[in-house]
């Protein structure tokens, strides 16, 4: 389990294992790409970062991935990955769980809701850590870490 201070000057928990807390996970985190290039969204406060969002009644953690990717950026994803889980000790305390998906398409959309679309970069991800036009989401640790794990995944 990597323990961290995130941006905000929280305390994170991360783990890659399903179940890493005893508390549920209502929350996601897309990590996605589309044709070798990172799916992200272009977030209306925060910057750029990767998809996600909060868990709707009845649905799965995939089927929110599913559904918040396609919302946020037009990205169609199908079986996303698990890749971990993280636990932000904010009031109250939240879990997002981490997935990656590959798009298999983009659909233009008239509104992408708490969002302005995608945008597809194509630079490396440790760029995203500096970069001014990322959210502070994709500078703490979590991306970093996760990226990591997803490279001794494949």
């Amino acid at each position: 389990m990597e323990q961290f201070i995130d941006a905000n000057g929280l305390k994170v928990e991360l783990g890659f294992k399903k179940k890493s807390f005893q508390q549920e996970s209502h929350h996601v985190l897309v990590i996605c790409r589309y044709k070798n290039k990172w799916l992200l969204t272009q977030h209306k406060k925060r910057g750029l970062e990767f998809p996600g969002g909060k868990r709707e009644t009845g649905e799965s953690l995939e089927e929110t991935a599913i559904r918040e990717t396609f919302e946020e950026t037009g990205g169609v994803i199908k079986n996303p990955i698990f890749v971990g889980e993280y636990k932000v000790y904010d009031r109250p305390p939240f879990v997002k769980t981490i997935f990656f998906a590959e798009a298999e398409e983009l659909v233009m959309k008239e509104d992408y809701l708490e969002t302005d679309g995608c945008k597809l970069w194509e630079g490396e991800p440790a760029d995203m850590q500096t970069h001014p036009e990322f959210s502070f989401i994709m500078k703490d640790k979590v991306v970093e870490l996760a990226l990591k794990h997803l490279k001794l995944m494949t």
